[in-house]
């Protein structure tokens, strides 16, 4: 048998790990899920004959190098900044290992002696990194092996609510880590380039940039820039290319919304509020309003925003219960961000029998014999419910496939690397379509950047 260890059950586990269990037969594959709660990892393996589940604490250097070590290969589905210690662990003991997660700095500076030992470190290979990598690498690449010259690349992605389960003003729910929602876009400008020239967004203005996309047979999105597109002129080989953006879709209307808390401050992670714990919804809304002895909170916001009583963004805000003075914050040392998350997951987490959907949508602007065309490619697919989600699908299925071939020596590159090679996009790809996980392509005129589509 060969071993498979899996680092973190978490929700992007589940089609990981049904994958592996429904191929452990055939592919003689035991594997073993561990995880700092027992109960977690056991409820996967629910006595397969194949499986085992064990406590897990990364923190505990001899128990995690004893499960290393007797691993053929590791997947690490621990948040990103755990995984250097895994790697190393990896390198010692001569293990290949999986991720999800972007590379690190810390992650790359290990390429050199990875590959000296013919290992693959395989990173940001779920969806977004990782579908989007293949999806996209694989038209260009079709694209320049016809002899065509690229000029331009959109790409965007979204974690979204299905249409049936769509009951709130937001047109939005928690699809996978709250926090990275509430935080979204901070640390720096969204970077990018357009028609040749570079343009930023600071984060005060980010949610009010944004491009309207239509995908056939599911209507409008909007996307926003996402933090930093420049570097995929690199990774992609689009040095030359005049436009490249890359951004997060949501349903049209949320980004003018959510920029309301921007706005007032309450997406700040840097601070922690005093006596948080006890603040009951409208004192932490309260805080960001100016002081005044006969006005309400209500009042006081709707002149912050300057926003109408009648106003579709107050009626957002209402649904969200915030101007409640009876629930408490009940977090110690609460960051703003922190609170703000508090108060959305009352209101935006997937109900049992709710489906989530997952758009990716691509935009390929190339030159081939002296003429301009565009290839729009998109990808829909939704969940069929809170636990299997449309999100655990496309995470968790690229990361089960690639470490299934590195076993199998079918992707033997060495290496700290990403899925954009033919030798692992092709046939993770063709198999994701047998899962449902496919794009549609559109041929269309070339349109270049068109300021039409952009608002704010």
């Amino acid at each position: 048998m060969r071993n498979i260890l899996i680092i973190g059950a978490g929700r992007s586990s589940t089609s990981l790990i049904q994958y592996l269990l429904n191929k452990s037969e055939a592919e003689e594959l035991f594997v073993t899920i561990g995880d700092l709660s027992i109960s977690n990892a056991q409820k996967y393996t629910d006595g397969h004959p194949n499986a085992r589940a064990i406590m897990l604490d990364i923190f505990n250097e001899a128990d995690r190098r004893e499960a290393v070590q007797a691993a053929d290969l590791v997947i690490s589905m621990l948040p990103a900044r755990y995984h250097i210690e895994v790697a190393k662990d990896c390198l010692e003991f001569g293990k290949h290992m999986v991720t999800a997660s972007y590379v690190s700095d810390e992650m790359q500076a290990l390429n050199k002696k990875v590959t000296s030992k013919g290992l693959v470190f395989m990173n940001e290979i779920g969806l977004d990194p990782g579908i989007d990598h293949m999806s996209a690498m694989q038209i260009i690449d079709r694209i320049r092996d016809n002899g065509g010259k690229m000029l331009l690349f959109e790409s965007f992605t979204g974690g979204l609510v299905a249409p049936e389960s769509d009951d709130n003003l937001w047109h939005y729910k928690f699809t996978w880590n709250p926090r990275n929602v509430v935080v979204a876009g901070q640390g720096g400008a969204a970077e990018f380039i357009q028609e040749g020239t570079y343009k930023y967004i600071p984060y005060h203005r980010l949610f009010r940039r944004t491009e309207f996309l239509e995908i056939e047979g599911h209507g409008r999105f909007e996307g926003y820039a996402n933090r930093n597109s420049l570097k995929y002129r690199g990774i992609y080989g689009l040095e030359d290319v005049l436009t490249l953006y890359r951004g997060t879709i949501r349903r049209v209307g949320f980004s003018k919304a959510w920029n309301m808390f921007v706005q007032l401050g309450m997406t700040d992670d840097g601070y922690t509020i005093p006596n948080s714990e006890e603040l009951s919804y409208r004192e932490f809304v309260n805080l960001f309003l100016p002081y005044s002895p006969t006005d309400s909170v209500e009042l006081k916001l709707r002149h912050n925003l300057k926003i109408d009583q009648d106003d579709l963004m107050w009626g957002k805000l209402e649904e969200l219960d915030i101007f409640n003075p009876d629930k408490k914050i009940g977090l110690k040392d609460a960051t703003p961000a922190q609170a703000l998350q508090k108060i959305l997951e009352d209101k935006w987490t997937l109900q049992p029998d709710d489906k989530d959907m997952i758009v990716m949508y691509h935009k390929f602007g190339y030159e081939l014999n002296g003429i301009k065309k565009q290839i729009d490619s998109n990808m829909v697919l939704v969940g069929e419910n809170q636990s299997h989600t449309a999100m655990a699908k496309t995470v968790g299925l690229p990361v089960a496939m690639a470490a299934l071939k590195i076993l199998n020596g079918e992707i033997t590159s060495p290496g700290v690397q990403l899925p954009i090679s033919k030798e692992v996009y092709e046939p993770i790809l063709a198999e994701l379509k047998e899962h449902g996980i496919q794009f549609k392509e559109h041929f269309t005129e070339y349109l270049g950047y068109n300021p039409d589509n952009v608002q704010g």
